[in-house]
C-alpha cells in the first residue's frame, strides 16, 4: 500500500523540473481525457440500447444493469469532467495520487459490473466518491465528507450513501499495491505519449483553501434529492 503522496521512483519530479507547470497537475487531464473518451463511447451505446427498445430510456436502460444506479442523476451535469476534477483538485488539496488510485476504482467496477457503463448520468458522483475515498485511504490529513459533499455539489447525506454503495460494490476492495498504482500510472503516461504531451511526471502541491471559499456547485438531479442549488456561472 502506498503511504500518502508516495509515487513510483520514475515519477518523482527534482526541483529543476517544477518551473513552468500549470496549476492542475496533467495526470488529471489525462484521467479527464480518457474518461470523456469512455463516457462518449458509453452515451453512444446507450442511445442505440434505447432506440432498440419499445418502451425508450426505460428498456434501454433495463439491459444496461442496475450497478450503479444509485449513482445516476436525472440529467447531466453542466460541468465538464475536467472542470469537475479541477474543482475538486482545487478546494479538497488532494494528492495527484489519490486521482489516479480514483481512476483505479471505476476502472475495478467496469470489471465487477461489466453491464453497468460509465456514462455522463453517473460519471460526477463515481469521480468525487473514488477520489474521496482514495484521500481517505492515501493522505494523511484529508477533508470530510461535508466538506467532499459540498465541493462535489451535493448534500452530505447523499455523498455518505454514495460511499457506502461504493464500497459494496467493490467489495471493500480499496487497497491499491505499488506494483497495480505504477501499472496504472505507465498507462496513464502513455495516454499522455499518445496525445502529444511531453510531460509526464506526477506532480503535487496547492495551497489549502477554507470551506467558505468554496463556489457553489450542484450536481443533485437524482429522483430522491432536494432541488438542485444554482451552480456557479463560472464553472
Amino acid at each position: 500500500m502506498l503511504a500518502a503522496g508516495e509515487f513510483p521512483d520514475h515519477q518523482i519530479q527534482s526541483p529543476d523540473s517544477i518551473q513552468a507547470e500549470t496549476t492542475t497537475p496533467r495526470v488529471l487531464t489525462i484521467i479527464s481525457s480518457v474518461l470523456e473518451k469512455l463516457v462518449s463511447r458509453n452515451d453512444g451505446l446507450v442511445e442505440v440500447l434505447q432506440g432498440e427498445q419499445p418502451n425508450g430510456l426505460k428498456g434501454g436502460s433495463g439491459r444496461l444493469g442496475k450497478s450503479l444506479h444509485a449513482f445516476h442523476g436525472v440529467r447531466a451535469p453542466n460541468i465538464s469532467i475536467p472542470k469537475y476534477l479541477e474543482r475538486i483538485y482545487k478546494y479538497t488539496n488532494c494528492s495527484p495520487s489519490c486521482f489516479v488510485v480514483g481512476y483505479v476504482y471505476i476502472d475495478r467496477l467496469a470489471h465487477k459490473h461489466p453491464d453497468s457503463l460509465l456514462i455522463s448520468l453517473n460519471v460526477h458522483r463515481l469521480l468525487v466518491t473514488s477520489v474521496m475515498v482514495a484521500a481517505k485511504m492515501l493522505d494523511d490529513v484529508h477533508y470530510n465528507n461535508a466538506f467532499y459533499a459540498r465541493v462535489g455539489g451535493v448534500s452530505n447525506a447523499e455523498l455518505n450513501r454514495l460511499e457506502i454503495e461504493l464500497l459494496f460494490l467493490l467489495d471493500f476492495g480499496v487497497m491499491v499495491s505499488s506494483r497495480v498504482f505504477e501499472s496504472y500510472c505507465l498507462h496513464l503516461e502513455k495516454e499522455m505519449l499518445i496525445n502529444g504531451a511531453n510531460q509526464h511526471k506526477i506532480d503535487r502541491g496547492i495551497s489549502l483553501l477554507a470551506i467558505d471559499d468554496v463556489t457553489e456547485l450542484s450536481v443533485e438531479d437524482t429522483h430522491n434529492c432536494s432541488p438542485p442549488q444554482a451552480v456557479d456561472s463560472n464553472l
